[in-house]
């Protein structure tokens, strides 16, 4: 089982992401892909440098590589998750032995020139189960080093959605037709609605099997994707306290949440959720925010020529030059699917009778672009993190179409 000290690290890292990541038509990230990464060039790095990535971090460059061996040592052994590190130098590159030995277990290959870049796309497919099919950077003429990791989540839902027509009624989709799914469960503490910093965020909790669960984040219209994403993350962290769907007042109880009084042939309160179907996919350039990363210092040459990874190698002096993540994740009427792949680059330089029984209904929907993250359910590790403001759009069947016309 994961420690709290690196779930606590991991999930802080996942929060400042979300903070600064960019949105527009939708995003996905995984820290938990990224920090293993982060704490091995930590465990190489001195320094300003040093400092900067166990900031980062949130523990100290002198735990970082244990940490990252228990976090991808749990990982690969969890139900429905598969996750991989690689390492690739050029033969004449001495690596320090120290070094490497720290690494979680991993693949060791040369670099070969450019045309090793179609095995280390097999090796990103491979890992991702096809989700990724290519290696986040190319392999340039001074790449000394990669080091990368490989993330795959998959969990099919204990309690299946129905595909549905989904089309909001107001607000920024009012007018779009999306896929949509729903399901009707007794279940009211699946939905809740918490109060935070940035205001109310309504949480749908879908939990899917493995121990996996996916929380679906709606804020109010005009909340910053980043904020509501915090606020998921402050529910695992007990900072907001969750008021569940049966302790909800009627009527508009939070951001897509509605609760009224219905008449019901059983003496059985429901929770009704009609959810867009989505796949989002993102590219990130880690470097074009080296700083929320704590890769600003390594990242950058020294003008003695010195460098910040001495750990590593300590002639030549090292950089990184290039860090990416490649990251999809789906949502749909079974289950979920997330996969990402992380890389640094290193380099030189009318009506009947009623029913006799009145009952609560909860209703939640995501009328409005809203956040995910995907959680294993025991330790709280947030494995991926999104924004959706572009869900699947209706296909509409073609006997739909014979009909209007």
């Amino acid at each position: 089982m994961l420690s709290t000290t690196t779930v606590r690290a991991v999930n802080s890292l996942t929060e400042r992401w979300a903070r600064g990541v960019p949105t527009a038509g939708g995003t996905v990230f995984t820290a938990a892909g990224l920090w293993p990464l982060l704490a091995a060039l930590a465990s190489g790095a001195d320094g300003a440098a040093g400092k900067e990535l166990a900031d980062a971090l949130g523990v100290p460059a002198g735990q970082a590589a244990e940490r990252a061996r228990e976090l991808l040592g749990v990982l690969g052994r969890l139900p429905g998750v598969a996750a991989a590190v690689g390492l690739w130098t050029v033969p004449a590159l001495q690596v320090s032995p120290e070094w490497t030995a720290g690494l979680p277990a991993h693949l060791h290959q040369p670099i070969t020139g450019p045309e090793i870049q179609p095995q280390l796309d097999a090796w990103a497919a491979r890992h991702t189960n096809g989700q990724i099919e290519e290696f986040p950077l190319r392999v340039q003429p001074d790449t000394l080093l990669l080091l990368a990791s490989a993330l795959a989540v998959r969990t099919d839902w204990i309690r299946p959605f129905e595909p549905t027509f989904f089309s909001a009624e107001t607000g920024p989709w009012a007018g779009r037709e999306f896929a949509g799914l729903y399901r009707l469960t007794s279940l009211l503490d699946r939905v809740a609605v918490v109060e935070t910093p940035a205001g109310p965020v309504s949480e749908l909790r879908v939990l899917g099997g493995g121990g996996i669960d996916v929380h679906l984040l709606v804020g109010e219209e005009g909340a910053r994707p980043g904020e509501v994403l915090a606020g998921g993350l402050g529910i695992l962290t007990g900072r907001h306290r969750r008021v569940t769907g049966g302790q909800l007042p009627y009527g508009e109880a939070g951001p897509g949440v509605r609760v009224r009084a219905i008449r019901s042939e059983v003496p059985q309160h429901e929770l009704l959720a009609e959810v867009v179907q989505f796949t989002v996919a993102a590219e990130h350039d880690l470097l074009a925010d080296a700083d929320r990363f704590g890769l600003g210092t390594v990242s950058r040459r020294e003008p003695d020529g010195t460098g910040h990874l001495p750990g590593i190698c300590a002639d030549p002096p090292l950089e990184v030059r290039a860090a990416a993540q490649s990251a999809t994740a789906t949502f749909g009427a079974l289950g979920f699917r997330a996969a990402a792949v992380t890389a640094f680059g290193i380099a030189v330089g009318s009506a009947p009778t009623p029913p006799p029984y009145r009952v609560r209904r909860v209703s939640f929907t995501t009328d409005r672009p809203f956040g995910f993250l995907a959680v294993h359910r025991t330790s709280r590790l947030v494995l991926a993190a999104g924004w959706v403001d572009r869900p699947d759009p209706y296909e509409r069947e073609p006997e739909e179409w014979d009909e209007e016309e």
